[in-house]
């Protein structure tokens, strides 16, 4: 029994583990719920049947398959969660959902039958190895077995189907360690005593190997992605996944574009690292401030940046949000500006603002998506980025309205597609 109760540890330990690292992703909770389940399954299956294989089996056995039920059934619920966070594109995901499904529908079969017949299960399924070929060939072991092969059988299917996304490294690793850990894990049910702990043991650490090259990949990713992109959409993906977070939508947001004054020619008298040097510091310096605001870069276009400020994180406020980030954009980057230029060329920066009705939402391929804003106040965001000189910060009237700030009013400028704004403002600098 000590064997089996140290893999049952090491399975409880694990999902504990996954808890603690990332409780609110729900394929985290799904991981646990299998993991936990199957230590409590190893403990009450392992120690009465495997040590005692009793010639007379009570009915109240029959419900030792819960936890193993459950645990199957936990463990399609983690895949069918992972696979909603990889996006889809325009291939129809339905199917491979449904066949999880079905395989959790298997394993609600494998309980029913154990409460059924739990003496076929005890005395013909579990350990069906010791006996060898006879062990194999009974009506009560393929009564049981079916079932779970059919549990396996959905998980593998839809696995090659998500496969068939192209997900990034990440993803792919730990989907790979639940293939690879499934056939140990499944090979539990019919060893004989002495091999199955080991075989348990053998699935679990494949298992947390492709977890944990995941976790890895995805901390070192999100360490990266951390300095440009709002931490708060992070979160949101890992609590509701891609597709739950990126929903479309029709939404009032507020827009902040900031470009660098000089650029061109700058670029054309500096050498290259140079240039690559300045971007890093101004992308850095730009995606601090954002990421304290709680915006959403959407895409970096040479020295243009386009930042949103309400979606995917509703913001209540977002027109005096994205009023506080153009100014400490143009604070800190003035800093940086007068750091950067040279007599060879002068830098400076320009930001627009405005607000407006968009639709948010993911578009793309398969094989690449991107978070994106579709509207007029985008388009205005960019040409009043256009207009603004150094250090100057034109902002829209809606935004004005909204933040419920006195700005400095001024004719509008000339710009293609907004003939008709009369008005504009700008931000005083401090």
């Amino acid at each position: 029994m000590l064997p089996h109760l140290l893999v049952a540890l090491v399975a409880v330990g694990m999902a504990l583990a996954f808890l603690l690292a990332d409780g609110r992703a729900p394929t985290s909770r799904a991981l646990a719920l299998a993991l936990s389940s199957m230590g409590v399954g190893i403990v009450v299956n392992f120690g009465y049947i495997q040590m005692s294989v009793p010639e007379v089996v009570p009915g109240w056995t029959g419900w030792l398959a819960l936890p193993e039920a459950l645990a199957m059934a936990a463990f399609l619920e983690w895949l069918l969660r992972v696979r909603r966070t990889i996006p889809s594109g325009n291939l129809d995901v339905r199917g491979g959902d449904g066949v999880i499904r079905l395989g959790q529908a298997a394993a609600l079969v494998y309980l029913v039958e154990s409460l059924l017949w739990p003496e076929l299960r005890v005395q013909q399924f579990y350990g069906a190895a010791r006996h060898g070929a006879l062990g194999f060939s009974g009506s009560g072991f393929w009564r049981f077995a079916v079932p779970v092969l059919l549990v396996a059988a959905s998980g593998l299917f839809s696995t090659l189907l998500l496969l068939n996304r192209r997900p990034d490294v990440s993803e792919k690793l730990r989907v790979l360690g639940f293939v690879a850990a499934s056939p140990f894990m499944l090979a539990a049910f019919v060893l004989p005593y002495d091999y199955a702990a080991l075989s348990v043991t053998a699935g679990l650490m494949t298992l947390l190997a492709g977890a944990t090259q995941y976790h890895v990949l995805q901390g070192q990713r999100g360490q990266f992605m951390s300095r440009f992109l709002s931490p708060q959409v992070a979160d949101i993906v890992s609590r509701k996944g891609l597709r739950g977070a990126m929903q479309e939508a029709h939404l009032e947001i507020s827009i902040v574009c900031c470009d660098l004054r000089g650029f061109t020619a700058y670029a054309q008298a500096h050498p290259s690292s140079r240039v690559l040097e300045v971007l890093r510091d101004y992308y850095a310096a730009v995606g601090a401030v954002v990421a304290e605001y709680g915006g959403t870069i959407k895409d970096y276009a040479g020295d243009g940046v386009l930042i949103l400020v309400g979606a995917p994180l509703a913001i209540p406020d977002h027109a005096k949000v994205s009023l506080e980030i153009a100014e400490r954009i143009r604070k800190d980057c003035h800093t940086l500006t007068q750091r950067w230029s040279s007599r060879k060329g002068k830098l400076g920066i320009g930001i627009g603002v405005a607000s407006g009705y968009v639709t948010v939402g993911v578009i793309g391929s398969a094989s690449r998506l991107e978070y994106t804003a579709v509207g007029p106040a985008v388009n205005l965001a960019s040409r009043l980025c256009e207009q603004a000189e150094d250090r100057e910060v034109l902002v829209a009237p809606r935004t004005a309205e909204l933040a419920g700030r006195e700005l400095e009013a001024q004719p509008a400028r000339a710009m293609k597609g907004f003939a008709n704004l009369k008005r504009i403002y700008a931000l005083e600098a401090a």
